[in-house]
C-alpha cells in the first residue's frame, strides 16, 4: 500500500496561504494546488464550505488520510508537522518545552500579527473611506507586535524557538514579509529584518511563495509603488462585495 502523503492545498497567494505552502515545501511533501478565486467568491461556494465551513483560505484535504479536511492556517501547520514531520525538520518533539514554545509563537501570529496587520491592510488599502483613527491604531499595534518579535530574536538568536527554523518562524514570516504593504518600515527592526532575509533565502521558501502564482508584489512595489497600489485598490471591489453579502446573511 502506498503511504506517500498526497495533499490538496486550496489557497491564494496571501500571507496565510504562503504559511502553508512554505510548510509543505520545507517538509518536501507531495501536494497539488487548487487556486481559489476571490473575485468569483469561490471560497463561499457549497463545495468549499464542506472543506472549510468558515469560507476562508487556506485549507487542505489529506487524500492519504481518507480525504481528511483541515482548515485554519495554524491548525494546518500543526497537523502537517504532527503527522508528517517525524524527523522534526521544522518542529520539536510533541510535548517538549520547545514544542510548547513553538506553539506559543505560532498562536502569537494567529491571534496577534495576522489580525492586526490584516486590519491595517484593510483600513489603509481597501476601505472605501480613510479612517485615521483605525489606521493609526492598527499601524501602532502592528509595530508593537513587530517589536515583540525583535526582542525575542535579540534574546534567542537566529530563530524564534530553539536553534532552527520552525513553523513558528514560517507563520510570522508570512506576514512580516508583507510589511511593505502595511507601510511598516522593517528597517526599524534590524534583527527582524535579518531574520526575514534569512528565511527568504531558503529554497523551499522561494518555492512556497510562488504558490499558487508567482509572488512578485514586493518587486513591483519597489519599482512602481503608485501603480502597484492602484492594482491593489482594484481588489477592494470584491472585498466590499463579499462584506455586503455577509451582512445580508
Amino acid at each position: 500500500m502506498d503511504t506517500t502523503p498526497s495533499i490538496v492545498l486550496y489557497t491564494v497567494g496571501t500571507p496565510n496561504g504562503h504559511k502553508v505552502s512554505i510548510t509543505l515545501e520545507e517538509l518536501g511533501l507531495k501536494y497539488d494546488t487548487k487556486a481559489i478565486s476571490f473575485s468569483k467568491n469561490e471560497q463561499k461556494e457549497e463545495w468549499f464550505l464542506k472543506i472549510n465551513p468558515n469560507g476562508r483560505i487556506p485549507a487542505i484535504v489529506d487524500k492519504s488520510n481518507n480525504d481528511f479536511p483541515v482548515f485554519e492556517s495554524g491548525a494546518i501547520m500543526l497537523y502537517l508537522v504532527d503527522k508528517y514531520d517525524k524527523d522534526h525538520k521544522i518542529s520539536y518533539p510533541h510535548g517538549s518545552d520547545l514544542y510548547w514554545q513553538m506553539v506559543c509563537w505560532l498562536f502569537f501570529q494567529n491571534a496577534g500579527v495576522g489580525p492586526m496587520q490584516g486590519q491595517l491592510n484593510h483600513f489603509s488599502r481597501y476601505a472605501p473611506e480613510k479612517i485615521d483613527y483605525a489606521i493609526k491604531r492598527y499601524h501602532g499595534e502592528t509595530r508593537r507586535l513587530y517589536s515583540v518579535l525583535e526582542n525575542r530574536l535579540k534574546e534567542n538568536g537566529d530563530w524564534l524557538v530553539g536553534d532552527k527554523l520552525t513553523i513558528a518562524d514560517i507563520a510570522n514570516y508570512g506576514w512580516v514579509n508583507m510589511a511593505f504593504w502595511a507601510e511598516v518600515d522593517i528597517k526599524e527592526f534590524p534583527k527582524l529584518e535579518a531574520w526575514c532575509d534569512r528565511i527568504s533565502a531558503r529554497e523551499a521558501v522561494k518555492k512556497g511563495l510562488d504558490v499558487p502564482t508567482k509572488f512578485d508584489l514586493k518587486e513591483k512595489f519597489e519599482k512602481n509603488k503608485e501603480e502597484t497600489l492602484a492594482e491593489g485598490k482594484a481588489a477592494s471591489a470584491w472585498i466590499l462585495k463579499g462584506q455586503q453579502e455577509a451582512e445580508k446573511k
